[in-house]
């Protein structure tokens, strides 16, 4: 048997436990599926010694099932603070069982978490009423918990539709808001985002973003905006709000209708992600975090201050300090969520290989700047 063709059994078995003839098939390793097929002297017959091809895909195997068997301990913090503005517009959430919290008892079914930032603009109404309704509509929802997915997107349009109509009772609540949850089940994270709000994941010190800033001059933001009738002025959708979509903001004209929709969407772009043993923890943070960090400088700074206390909350709260020094003048919110109980290990960085040379041009152009 060659390599190729062991490596296409090995396949193959996978593929018949996917489809439930066998659930121990999965978990054998390259010499189990040897021992099933020694019986045939056909398959013997052109067969390499077994040991030099299974070692490395056994430890290979172990890999994945530790990456794959991980289930997190989920261990979260928040900080906010009015930053360089006059008002305070953000508002977030964290709700550690989601379902049982609006009184729903799930049989059988993990606990959810909830967790979400929410950034006002125009006043604080429309950011506070989605923080205190959306996730009362999602538990709600006729697919909850089977279909997640379905159930959040429909859960952000019925909340916009609702707001819409309280404003419609009490022109003293128009303003609107971005919007931005995580909800984590088991080793799943679902993100979900309308605005600018932004959630990044730390992969073993690797930033990995799990949602997309939408501005007006996003190409793919645009191109929607101009297919609805709307136009990006200067950066600014119809030339009135700096992102493209949100909740609220009824009272502009021109940027939502509620039969014909418009140019500002409340539909929110959502991305699914598997927990695996490498994953950190997670950041929610308010534009005003991202005016000042990068998403990869704060998974950096958020991963020394975590190895150095361990303390979710105290880091959220060094985040906004550190955003304040740096100049941020907008209001600042964040929520973290670490998935283990230990704090991030150091990073190990493996030394080059590559020899590094200079040109003989190169090194004659040093020589000159080095003589004057």
């Amino acid at each position: 048997m060659c390599i190729q063709d062991l490596e296409q059994m090995n396949e193959g078995m996978e593929n018949l436990d996917i489809a439930n003839t066998d659930n121990n098939f999965k978990n054998q390793s390259l010499n189990e599926i040897a021992e099933i097929t020694s019986s045939s002297p056909s398959v013997i017959r052109n067969s390499f010694p077994l040991e030099s091809i299974s070692e490395d895909t056994t430890i290979a195997d172990r890999k994945q099932i530790l990456l794959c068997n991980f289930l997190p301990t989920l261990r979260s913090g928040d900080w906010s603070d009015i930053g360089g503005r006059l008002d305070m517009e953000d508002t977030h959430i964290c709700i550690s069982d989601l379902a049982k919290n609006f009184g729903h008892n799930i049989l059988g079914e993990d606990a959810i978490s909830f967790y979400g930032v929410f950034d006002g603009h125009g006043g604080k109404e429309a950011s506070q009423f989605v923080r205190d309704y959306l996730p009362k509509i999602i538990v709600e929802d006729a697919d909850f918990p089977l279909e997640l997915e379905k159930a959040v997107t429909r859960s952000f349009l019925e909340t916009d539709a609702a707001f819409a109509k309280s404003c419609s009772v009490d022109s003293a609540l128009s303003s609107g808001t971005t919007a931005l949850t995580a909800m984590i089940f088991g080793r799943s994270l679902l993100v979900a985002n309308a605005g600018d709000c932004r959630a990044v994941v730390s992969r073993r010190g690797l930033a990995i973003e799990m949602s997309k800033d939408h501005r007006p001059c996003c190409v793919t933001e645009r191109t929607r905006i101009e297919s609805v009738g709307g136009f990006v002025d200067d950066g600014y959708l119809n030339g009135q709000l700096g992102v493209s979509r949100a909740l609220g903001d009824w009272h502009i004209k021109g940027l939502k209708e509620i039969e014909k929709g418009g140019p500002l969407s409340a539909e929110p772009e959502l991305k699914l992600l598997t927990l695996t043993k490498e994953d950190e923890f997670l950041i929610i943070g308010s534009d005003g975090i991202w005016d000042v960090f990068r998403s990869q400088n704060a998974v950096d700074f958020a991963r020394r201050r975590l190895q150095e206390h361990n303390n979710v909350k105290l880091c959220c709260k060094e985040i906004v300090d550190e955003a304040k020094k740096r100049g941020a003048i907008d209001n600042l919110t964040i929520v973290m969520v670490c998935f283990h109980s230990e704090p991030p290990p150091p990073l190990v960085f493996q030394r080059s290989r590559i020899r590094k040379c200079i040109s003989a041009e190169g090194l004659e152009n040093l020589r000159s700047l080095l003589q004057g």
